[in-house]
């Protein structure tokens, strides 16, 4: 029983020890862990830039299928956030600044532990993307004992890192591999009435301005209670792939023409019926540049003659605002064309019977007969009474509406 006790004394003693030593203990941790991600720097950044993901590569969520994860409405770019909770406690981050493809700056919250965290974006050979993860902050009193009994914290949140860095590659060489077009050929596009927002903007910044400027359509027709109709799309009034930049307009269909008052900053249009091509990409916008190569080397060989008022449509068809793996967006792009023009049909004389001709044939024989002359009649013209001239009316040439082509 003496032995019990003292073993019982000497763990007590131990514990407080430990106590004593982590409570003393500043609690402040830096890591920072490196990897090379097999895909294009845009990719990586978009992919981190979203909350959504992080459930997808996080290796505490990935290892943990008990974490109940809340998002918000804005869960990418400056004050995008998110939430996540299970039975040790609950968390938060939240997206304080961000440079455009270059990094990211996040405060992250969980139970009582607190870090300032930032991601940075590096170009490398062969398309690849560095990215290093960093992280400062201070631990709370559990996180300090768990990190002092696990080899520290840089070990700890270092190992986190390592395996969440190395599940980005994996998920993001999938998504971004996983693709297909196809050319689906000549179509007719009817006409659509729509609200929209026109800018200039860099082609690879298109749809990120998409999915910000499409939530405010949709607001827009909610609060003017117009009824959408169909997926919204982009118009590429201008497409300078030597600039890298292209003229738009984000549009979004409604049921009808409206008119709109001037001094806001969504308008109204109306995008006239065209011919088109048709191609349908399946997959992440980084493919976007091979779906339009494949649909003009197929309008040359085809002999199409294009439209060259305006470039292309794009359709979003299932986009990043309804599914957030890039393997799944779909998107419809039509480039106009000139219509076929058919030529006119000339009408080959058929020649049946004599009686239809005009000719006699002697039934016998089966050979033409020479008619009899007929004898004409004089003619007698009968006085024309001249009618009033009504006096002329000038009908005024119709205008046609306004539209977008």
């Amino acid at each position: 029983m003496k032995i019990l006790k003292y073993l019982f004394l000497l763990l007590l003693l131990s514990l407080v020890a430990l106590t004593v030593f982590v409570a003393t203990q500043k609690g402040i941790f830096s890591v920072e862990r490196s990897k090379v991600i097999n895909s294009p720097k845009a990719t990586v950044y978009n992919y981190v830039n979203d909350f959504r993901n992080y459930e997808d590569f996080e290796s505490w969520a990935v290892e943990n299928p008990s974490l109940k994860f809340t998002f918000p409405n804005k869960t990418t770019g400056n004050g995008g956030s998110f939430y996540w909770s299970d039975e040790e406690g609950a968390g938060n981050a939240i997206t304080l600044k961000t440079k455009d493809g270059e990094s990211i700056e996040q405060k992250m919250k969980y139970d009582g532990t607190e870090a300032d965290v930032t991601w940075t974006f590096k170009d490398t050979l062969a398309g690849k993307t560095k990215v290093t993860w960093k992280a400062k902050g201070t631990m709370s009193f559990m996180f300090k004992i768990y990190a002092a009994l696990n080899g520290g914290s840089d070990k700890v949140i270092g190992t986190i890192y390592e395996k969440s860095l190395a599940n980005i590659d994996k998920n993001l060489d999938y998504e971004t591999k996983t693709y297909a077009v196809k050319v689906d050929g000549a179509v007719k596009k009817t006409e659509t009435p729509y609200i929209k927002q026109t800018f200039t903007s860099e082609i690879s910044k298109v749809n990120k301005n998409a999915r910000i400027v499409i939530p405010k359509l949709i607001h827009f027709s909610e609060t003017n209670d117009l009824s959408t109709n169909g997926k919204p799309f982009i118009i590429y009034h201008t497409y300078d792939s030597a600039k890298g930049l292209a003229k738009i307009s984000i549009c979004l269909p409604i049921n009808k023409e409206i008119s709109i008052s001037a001094g806001s900053d969504i308008l109204s249009g109306k995008l006239n019926a065209f011919d088109a091509v048709k191609t349908t990409l399946k997959g992440d916008y980084t493919h976007t540049s091979e779906a339009i190569t494949k649909t003009t080397a197929y309008i040359n060989n085809q002999k199409i003659i294009p439209e060259l008022s305006w470039s292309h449509l794009e359709i979003l068809s299932v986009s990043k605002l309804d599914v957030k793996s890039p393997s799944k967006l779909v998107t419809e792009i039509y480039f106009p064309i000139k219509p076929k023009v058919v030529p006119a049909s000339v009408t080959t004389p058929v020649y049946t019977s004599g009686t239809d001709t005009g000719i006699e044939v002697d039934a016998e024989t089966g050979t033409p007969t020479t008619p009899k002359p007929a004898v004409q009649k004089p003619a007698v013209q009968k006085p024309v009474t001249p009618k009033p001239t009504a006096p002329a009316t000038t009908t005024p040439a119709k205008t046609e509406e306004d539209s977008e082509f």
